[in-house]
């Protein structure tokens, strides 16, 4: 009965998530017993969850800082296993959970989601196990029953939920009674070889019909959420109760006219940092969903008029006819139209990671799945809400976030300063109730403040309110909350102004995990592939040989006899994922497909390929589709004997007898790799010779052109007896096409010149101190000869192994001997995806910190393990985008330098940040901290410290962590995995300002009064009052300097390029403006008094003797070894002994 009660609980959730159309048949299932089926389905949740027990213990297992002392050290968050997320949260000093964990992974709602996938993943096999049991309770199951015809829908034969269930329930019976694929298409009125119509009337009516390919999102939190959530901070909680008690005991001991100052100005003070807060936030909230939205609209081909056109997946509609190859995502639920040895991987739908082959006893097509193998062609038949992907997608579509490495190191510093910030309130607490009842407190006046059996009740416990209000201000200003967020700040602004400047027009990328951009400031190499990337991947076929004779044109089929076009154009369009439209008049000649695609589709039409002929007039019989790892693809066909594509008889002279042979077998693929396999070639008059002694002529052909910067493709051919072709579809899925014995027709170089711009791009990436590698399937003489154009070898001179290596030898190598090889290798040809992992691998285990380039779905692995996985947006398959991190939109190399110029920014604005932040908490905490133990008072009240703080902690974060990049940044050496956060230098420039703040306000603290001439002042109370309001406003205007500074942590000129960063100069100007009006007008509020101008001039002189101080500052040497290493080695030590 428990089974049944899961079955039954997983049946209701499903009811609920898609709106109640199967409760009919959970009123069945109720009335059955705990039988095999319930058992079956638990069986597999059962499963499901101990595979994922299983994983989450590998996961630590194969974690890196899993055995690591220090929670908050994290260098790769790309991979980490649950628990050290878990950990380091549990370390992390917290006072506003809500706000400080906003942008990390939210981990119960990550299970929370696992778990619901799981459940939907089983929602078809409940609803096909309930729609069983209500036909058999009902005696409805007939074997081979009819299927009724679909009822008519608006303008088509069959309505939605026909097609629904059809394709949910995988009914072959019928979509066979509807006539098959070509009597769905009919219905559905869409021509299965040019698709349907671009007319927009006709889109909206199958989105009428139909639906969109669209589902439900959850909304975006509101702003009012981000209020609520702003003032849930602990401190800022007990702030407010403190302003109420003060507001309360204000008003009944001075009423209400002049009393309610106090408890009112920290109201107004907490809402502002609240509003401030949620503002930001919210912004920031709206960015993400704008990155998250991209990444969602993926551009897919479909057949539209006859023609390849590509579109959104939202536009996709039913009826729409979908090309599908290796690596796509299959963009709704369809039918197979026609396919060779497709596979697919459902393992995100079913979560088995089985691979289904797809024919005609198995045509259906689910959502959200991959293309594992093969290709194909499908007709939708369902989209968005109406899939099982599109169900699932709207339950889990909530976005919960990430963390990256940077974020997690901030955690622990915000951590350690809490700590240090939270003893110093309680030391403070303890020092001022300490002094005020043992009568050790005066006011301005010089009256002790509390009197043993004097002092009224209301007045003791007012003064006690604003002792624990200074105390829990100075928690506000120590633990910083914003800290960690000022990554994400930082990281949303990059992402956006990457995309919005004009100057990087050509640079556009879409960054799928915030930690791969900051990430790549650390790279110490890329892997990047040549094609597209470090060249144009504009293609064109410029020589040509056809036995050892070069065309020239290479095109000029006049040189050529009819056979040697004939069969050329034959294999051409056959062996080809790529497609020719012809408009009507003929003039006008589109082709799609890769690049080498059309390059050699291109080269055949000039030929005089007819395309759309002799795709007709011959049949493929089976395909091999083209493989990185073998370099080659193949396909069968048979077609009529010895007639030309045109019906016209062929005489072939010395040709081998084809009259008994109706089965033809092309290869095309890597020219050595095809040459290899070739027993004789074909001359230009169509004569068959004998490869034996003309080998060496093609070889040197190939080097020659490779030499060049050439790709080299070679196109063969044999024949195929007809005994050896299977006979039926199941045997054809085993048949290996026969690869030997082959007859060469041609070998074609293609050209794929060099990106503009992009040995200086190299250049730049070297003196980064960032090597940059070729990784590269081509021959190794073409990737030697490309790497010399782009600047990646210096001369041809030191190209030695392993300098230069191929694929098949580093492959071959121990991995210890991988391991010391990988560092010197610069270019590697002939490499398959699986050479790209291992030596991604063995830079990593070297210590590199490495970005890879990847645009199949065999360069997933590599991806997924280095550092930084790059994909391709023109021509990466969808898998290899899951993979990756960041989407280089235009596949160029330079975009990919762009990204590391900002990784860089990225982390060079933290440490600004951190320098500016870590001055006013060690100001600030020092200045308070000698007041209170010396005099029982303290100079910054709480109204000031939280204004204090907000300049400090969200306003300084916008100033400072969104200045854009500078071209200094690619002059210095990548920041290491473990390189402290706060360097030398750093430690050095916040140690002289605080030093210097707090020198000179702690002497306007104790000789202000002196200084000031303040003295003779007949009311004692203002005099004391202007001395700490200009203690207050010198400190403001320090902090106000002190951020021109932290720009420039390095550098003399503090000042180079402010007048471009608006943003910052608005801060700035913005905080100066209100500085003045807290001073002039708020004093009632903030318990200060105006400054006359000679008091403005004095704070103005204080602020600005910081920038001649950071001058010199920065003229003083600083050493190599970080300070902090100092004080981890002695703990280092301690530990081992400890261990040992």
């Amino acid at each position: 009965m428990g089974n049944q009660r899961k079955v039954l609980a997983v049946v209701s959730f499903i009811n609920q998530a898609i709106g109640g159309w199967i409760s009919p048949c959970f009123a069945a299932i109720s009335n059955m017993s705990g039988t095999s089926s319930g058992n079956g389905l638990l069986h597999l949740n059962d499963v499901e969850a101990g595979l994922s027990k299983d994983n989450a213990d590998l996961d630590h297992h194969l974690d890196p800082d899993a055995g690591t002392s220090d929670p908050f050290d994290i260098a790769h968050t790309k991979n980490a296993a649950p628990e050290t997320l878990k950990r380091w949260r549990q370390a992390a000093l917290v006072l506003n959970a809500s706000r400080r964990f906003r942008y990390t992974l939210d981990l119960k709602k990550e299970e929370e989601k696992e778990q619901r996938k799981r459940m939907i993943r089983a929602h078809a096999q409940v609803i096909r196990a309930a729609l069983l049991f209500k036909l058999a309770g009902e005696n409805q199951i007939v074997s081979g029953a009819p299927v009724a015809l679909p009822s008519a829908c608006d303008d088509y034969k069959i309505g939605l939920e026909q097609l629904a269930s059809m394709t949910r329930d995988h009914k072959l019976s019928a979509l066979e009674q509807y006539g098959g694929v070509k009597g769905l298409s009919g219905l559905l009125r869409t021509n299965l070889e040019k698709g349907i119509d671009e007319d927009e009337a006709d889109l909206l009516n199958r989105r009428n019909a139909f639906g969109s390919n669209t589902y439900p999102r959850k909304k975006g939190r509101s702003f009012w959420m981000f209020l609520w959530e702003a003032w849930q901070d602990l401190t800022l909680i007990i702030l407010i109760i403190a302003a109420a008690v003060s507001l309360g005991l204000g008003i009944k001991t001075e009423g209400l006219k002049e009393g309610w100052y106090d408890g009112g100005s920290i109201f107004f003070a907490v809402f502002l940092v609240i509003l401030v807060t949620a503002t930001s936030d919210y912004r920031q909230s709206l960015q993400f969903q704008n990155l998250n939205e991209e990444k969602r609209n993926i551009q897919l081909e479909v057949v539209r008029g006859g023609r390849t056109v590509k579109v959104s997946i939202y536009d996709l509609v039913v009826g729409d006819v979908v090309p599908l190859k290796i690596g796509d995502q299959v963009p709704a639920d369809g039918v197979l139209i026609a396919g060779h040895s497709l596979a697919i991987d459902e393992s995100s739908m079913t979560g088995e990671s089985k691979i289904v082959h797809k024919n005609q006893n198995d045509p259906f097509l689910m959502s959200g799945c991959k293309v594992a193998d093969g290709f194909g062609t499908m007709l939708v038949t369902g989209v968005g809400i109406n899939t099982e992907w599109g169900l699932l997608m709207a339950s889990i579509s909530e976005d919960t976030g990430e963390e990256t490495p940077l974020q997690v190191r901030l955690n622990g510093v915000a951590t350690f300063i809490g700590v240090v910030g939270l003893s110093v309130a309680v030391s403070v607490l303890a020092i001022l109730l300490a002094r005020y009842f043992t009568g050790n407190t005066e006011d301005p006046d010089g009256a002790t403040q509390f009197i043993k059996g004097r002092t009224k009740f209301d007045d003791a416990f007012n003064d006690v309110v604003k002792i624990f209000t200074i105390a829990v201000t100075i928690v506000v200003v120590a633990v910083p909350e914003g800290l960690p967020l000022a990554v994400t700040l930082t990281l949303a602004y990059s992402m956006r102004k990457m995309m919005a400047d004009k100057a990087l027009a050509n640079t556009d990328t879409q960054v799928r995990r915030l930690s791969a951009c900051e990430t790549m400031g650390s790279a110490t190499t890329i892997c990047s592939d040549k094609t597209g990337t470090l060249t144009l991947n504009e293609m064109t076929v410029i020589e040509a040989f056809v036995g050892k004779k070069k065309i020239n044109p290479p095109a000029d089929s006049s040189q050529l006899h009819l056979s040697v076009v004939s069969l050329l154009s034959e294999g051409v369009a056959q062996s080809t994922t790529g497609n020719v439209f012809v408009s009507k008049d003929g003039d006008d000649v589109e082709i799609s497909g890769s690049p080498t695609e059309k390059a050699i589709l291109s080269w055949a039409i000039e030929l005089g390929m007819k395309f759309d002929a002799i795709r007709s007039e011959s049949t493929i019989l089976h395909v091999f589709p083209f493989n990185s790892e073998k370099k080659r693809g193949g396909v069968a066909l048979r077609r009529d004997r010895n007639k030309d594509m045109n019906g016209r008889n062929i005489c072939c002279p010395g040709l081998l007898d084809r009259s008994d042979a109706e089965v033809h077998i092309h290869w095309k693929g890597a020219a050595e790799i095809v040459l290899a396999a070739c027993s004789g070639y074909l001359d230009s008059n169509g004569c068959l010779q004998s490869m034996n002694e003309d080998k060496e002529f093609f070889e040197a052909a190939i080097d020659e052109m490779a030499a060049n910067c050439l790709r080299c493709i070679a196109l063969a051919y044999r024949l195929c007896e007809q005994e050896k072709v299977p006979s039926n579809e199941v045997s054809f899925d085993d048949w290996v096409l026969p690869e030997d014995n082959l007859v060469l027709l041609a070998i074609v170089g293609i050209k794929d010149p060099c990106r503009p711009g992009v040995k200086d791009a190299v250049k730049i990436c070297t003196d980064a101190g960032v090597k940059v590698r070729m990784v590269t399937g081509d021959n190794i003489q073409t990737a030697q000869a490309i790497a010399l154009e782009c600047g990646i070898l210096s001369s041809a001179q030191d190209v030695t192994e392993p300098i230069i290596i191929e694929g098949r030898v580093f492959r071959a190598l121990t991995e210890i001997e991988r391991e010391q090889v990988a560092r010197k290798i610069m270019v590697m040809g002939r490499s398959s995806p699986n050479d790209k992992l291992l030596l991604v691998q063995a830079l990593r285990k070297g210590g590199d910190v490495v970005a890879v380039t990847g645009d199949g779905t065999n360069d997933a692995p590599a991806l997924h393990e280095a550092d930084i996985g790059l994909s391709m947006g023109i021509q990466g398959t969808e898998v290899a985008k899951e993979s990756s991190d960041i989407i280089i939109l235009d596949d160029n190399f330079a975009s990919v330098v762009k990204v590391v110029r900002w990784g860089r920014s990225v982390y060079a604005n933290i440490q600004k940040f951190i320098q500016f932040q870590l001055t006013v908490n060690v100001a600030a905490l020092v200045i308070n901290v000698v007041a209170a133990i010396s005099s029982g008072d303290v100079p910054l009240n709480s109204v000031q410290l939280l204004w204090v703080n907000l300049i400090m902690d969200t306003l300084g974060a916008l100033a400072l962590a969104t200045e854009p990049p500078t071209d200094n940044l690619m002059h210095r050496s990548p920041v290491g995995r473990r390189e402290p956060l706060i360097t030398n230098i750093m430690w050095r420039n916040l140690l002289i300002q605080a030093l210097y703040q707090v020198t000179v306000l702690l002497v306007l603290n104790f000789r202000g009064m002196t200084i000031l001439q303040l003295e003779d002042d007949g009311n004692r109370e203002h005099a004391y009052k202007v001395k700490n309001s200009l203690i207050f406003n010198a400190f403001v205007i320090c902090q106000i300097f002190n951020e021109f500074n932290a720009r420039k942590p390095e550098e003399i000129n503090c000042f180079k390029g402010v007048t471009k960063n608006y943003l910052f100069m608005g801060i700035i100007g913005f905080t100066f403006i209100l500085q003045i009006i807290i001073i002039e007008f708020l004093g009632k509020f903030t318990s200060t008094v105006r400054l006359d101008w000679q008091l403005w001039l004095v704070s103005l002189g204080i602020g600005i003797i910081s920038w001649p101080l950071a001058i010199v500052g920065k003229l003083i040497p600083v050493p190599k070894t970080p300070v902090a290493s100092y004080f981890i080695k002695p703990f280092q030590q301690c530990k081992r002994s400890r261990d040992a």
